[in-house]
């Protein structure tokens, strides 16, 4: 495969110039390689696939390889698909749980480096991850498949490309993450509210949320059910997240407006302010979103009056956040 050997070659005349640790060596190689074609062999499959993951963070370039050598990433889908009958009734074990997240964590190598990305999603990788997702047993086996999926997912966006986030507005990643920021564990959330948030900052992103009401009150509403249970059970790392989900929101006119009256109280008044004593990041995100998100005001009798006096927080704003974006 030419690509194979193109990647080969660069990888060990790179090398040559020197002991850089983002280059892989001629004796790296060797051990690399026939890890690689070992996929391929089912038998083989389970242990190769232990060993490479423990490896890809010494080889920077073992994503194209992986892209590029026949069969691989079909292995690699195979040990995800071959699962999907024990996601409904729940009956992942520990063991088989392990070994597909070490497949997920090679694709999630493929996912982050710049030469595989494109067609990694041009193929649509993210979709067999979905089903992972979308499963509710908190059991371990279970959490740490829906982890490693999401850090597959992270590691898509975390490098602030629209054509990524354009990829998953077309999915239903939204909802996925949304499902997981109220019912995963803490890691969990925090992995899914950030993928919320990297979509939220891209302008495309914030747009589709903010173009009907219901998805602006879909995630407000997590939002505010997350703010709630923080409360409870504080987590610094967690409220960043949600606190920046909520200044991006406010960059929104009508997403703005729609949180004069829905932005939780608790991040208005001190109740999270000992927690964020020694964080001076979200101290000041926090401070920037309460600057610009005033309380209700006189006009916002503009924002309610389609609706009537229903009194619905949902309905309320409905006519601030419309279908016409």
């Amino acid at each position: 495969n030419s690509h194979l050997r193109s990647t080969m070659e660069t990888a060990t005349a790179t090398s040559a110039l020197g002991p850089a640790p983002a280059t892989i060596g001629t004796s790296g190689m060797d051990e690399l390689m026939p890890l690689v074609l070992q996929l391929t062999n089912a038998e083989q499959r389970e242990v190769v696939l232990l060993e490479l993951s423990k490896k890809r963070e010494s080889f920077p370039d073992l994503a194209p390889i992986l892209w590029h050598s026949p069969g691989t990433v079909a292995s690699l889908l195979q040990e995800i698909v071959s699962i999907y009958p024990l996601l409904t009734p729940p009956t992942l074990t520990a063991h088989v749980s392990n070994r597909v997240c070490n497949a997920l964590a090679l694709l999630q190598c493929v996912a982050s480096h710049q030469d595989t990305r494109a067609p990694f999603l041009a193929a649509h990788i993210p979709l067999y991850l979905y089903p992972f997702l979308n499963t509710n047993s908190k059991s371990r086996p279970f959490e740490y498949l829906r982890l490693t999926s999401l850090g597959v997912i992270g590691a898509l966006v975390k490098v602030d490309d629209s054509h990524v986030i354009s990829f998953l507005l077309q999915t239903e990643i939204i909802p996925l993450c949304l499902r997981i920021m109220e019912t995963g564990s803490e890691l969990s959330k925090t992995v899914a509210t950030f993928i919320v948030q990297k979509i939220l900052l891209d302008d495309a992103g914030l747009n589709y949320v903010c173009a009907t009401a219901e998805r602006f009150y879909a995630v407000s509403t997590v939002l505010n059910n997350m703010v709630s249970l923080l409360q409870v059970h504080p987590s610094v790392r967690l409220l960043k997240h949600v606190v920046r989900c909520y200044l991006r929101l406010a960059d929104h006119d009508r997403a703005r407006e729609a949180l004069h009256t829905c932005l939780p109280q608790s991040l208005r008044d001190s109740t999270f302010a000992a927690a964020l004593n020694n964080d001076t990041t979200v101290q000041k995100w926090l401070s920037q979103l309460l600057q610009v998100v005033a309380p209700a005001s006189s006009n916002n009798s503009t924002i309610n009056s389609s609706n009537g006096a229903s009194g619905n927080a949902g309905s309320s704003v409905s006519g601030s956040v419309d279908t016409s974006d």
